[in-house]
């Protein structure tokens, strides 16, 4: 009995008497409708904003008053999920003594994700920062210090970027006033050489380089877009601090080009560049005749063999690129230019004439064609005729 007994104040522990299990089971099923209630659908579910990993290849460099910041861009989040979109990008700078910690970067610049395809190029963002010339001149000898994060949602932002500083160098004002003039040979380009520093304090020029790059059409019916770039700008000359103009013979008819002027300076033991004069877009059309053929000669031919007396004209061929052909005209008064002789164009620099008249005097000229159709000033005239009484 003390057994049994036993047995049974074990089981009134374990399981109660029916009052205990009624509140047991009622215990269980409000717990379970509160689960059930916390995974019913349509309830909101808190869920961490997308945060994308730190950018870590930041890179800057200083040309002029611009600074170029290079950096890639983040494809996943730190929880390693892809990103669905790109995220905007908000450029931090500040200034700081060189080799001091760098103190209150501020938000200068936001690239929104609609904007990243016009700085994106073969993988990486590239941002243009222009540094005010008042900056120069309250921070002498400082670093830009610089750096980026991305944004996937207002909510919350990724961390810094690897932290980059730039010695900053004052460098001359850029050249306003590059002009480019086309010419038969070249295209001319002229600037006025800057005399100061974006600070206004004097600057020392030690010459130009002359950078150029060959523009892409326009799209079709697009005509107020301007072209692409073909590739960067790229250097094709430069001249010393005396010489403020440039002649760029190695162009094409109708291609399109942009030309900058970079000045040249010196400072703390370095020769650097400013940065970029106005831009100046050319598109150089052949409206140039060529030069008027040189070396006429005139020469008798006597009748022979059947055939009549003639008079043979050739002269050197033009050494032009793009002459097509030529054009011979003869006239009885000497400073008109008369009739035109040959019906087709000429293609090589000879010509005979089998209608001269003997006895009496002509003047005869040429002029060369270009493939645009366009016909030089008329050679130096040159006489000639058939003697009276040939045959």
């Amino acid at each position: 009995m003390k057994n049994q007994s036993r047995g049974e104040f074990s089981g009134a522990r374990l399981w109660g008497d029916s009052a205990s299990l009624r509140v047991v089971f009622t215990a269980s099923a409000l717990i379970a409708v509160i689960l059930a209630g916390c995974a019913a659908p349509g309830e909101p579910i808190e869920r961490r904003p997308p945060v994308p990993t730190p950018i870590s290849d930041l890179a800057a460099v200083q040309r002029g008053s611009d600074v170029t910041l290079t950096f890639t861009m983040p494809n996943e989040t730190v929880q390693k999920l892809p990103l669905k979109s790109p995220p905007a990008v908000e450029i931090y700078r500040g200034f700081s003594p060189p080799g001091a910690p760098a103190k209150n970067l501020s938000l200068v610049s936001t690239i929104a994700p609609a904007q990243l395809a016009q700085y994106s190029a073969q993988g990486r963002v590239r941002y243009f920062d222009v540094i005010p010339a008042t900056d120069f001149a309250q921070h002498p000898g400082a670093d830009a210090v610089y750096s980026v994060r991305t944004r996937a949602t207002e909510k919350k932002e990724s961390e810094d970027s690897n932290l980059v500083a730039v010695p900053l160098v004052v460098p001359p004002a850029p050249i306003s006033d590059a002009k480019a003039q086309v010419t038969r040979d070249s295209i001319q380009l002229t600037w006025t050489p800057p005399s100061a520093l974006v600070t206004g304090a004097p600057a020392k020029i030690l010459g130009f380089h002359i950078y150029r790059v060959e523009l892409e059409p326009p799209p079709a019916g697009n005509s107020v877009a301007p072209p692409p770039r073909k590739s960067p700008l790229s250097q094709i000359g430069e001249t010393d601090a005396s010489t403020a103009a440039f002649a760029d013979a190695h162009f094409s008819f109708g291609a399109t080009y942009e030309y900058s002027i970079r000045s040249v300076f010196a400072s703390g033991g370095q020769t650097l560049e400013s940065g970029d004069s106005n831009l100046v877009d050319v598109t150089p059309r052949d409206v140039f005749p060529p030069a008027p053929p040189l070396g006429l000669e005139v020469i008798y031919v006597p009748a022979e063999g059947g055939a009549p007396a003639s008079l043979d004209l050739s002269w050197a061929i033009s050494p032009e690129t793009g002459v097509a052909g030529y054009n011979v005209y003869r006239s009885e008064q000497e400073g008109t230019r008369g009739e035109r002789l040959n019906s087709a164009l000429l293609r090589t620099p000879a010509f005979r004439d089998m209608n001269a008249v003997p006895g009496r005097t002509y003047f005869y000229t040429v002029t060369a064609i270009d493939t645009a159709g366009l016909e030089s000033a008329p050679s130096a005239a040159v006489s000639g005729g058939v003697p009276r009484g040939s045959h």
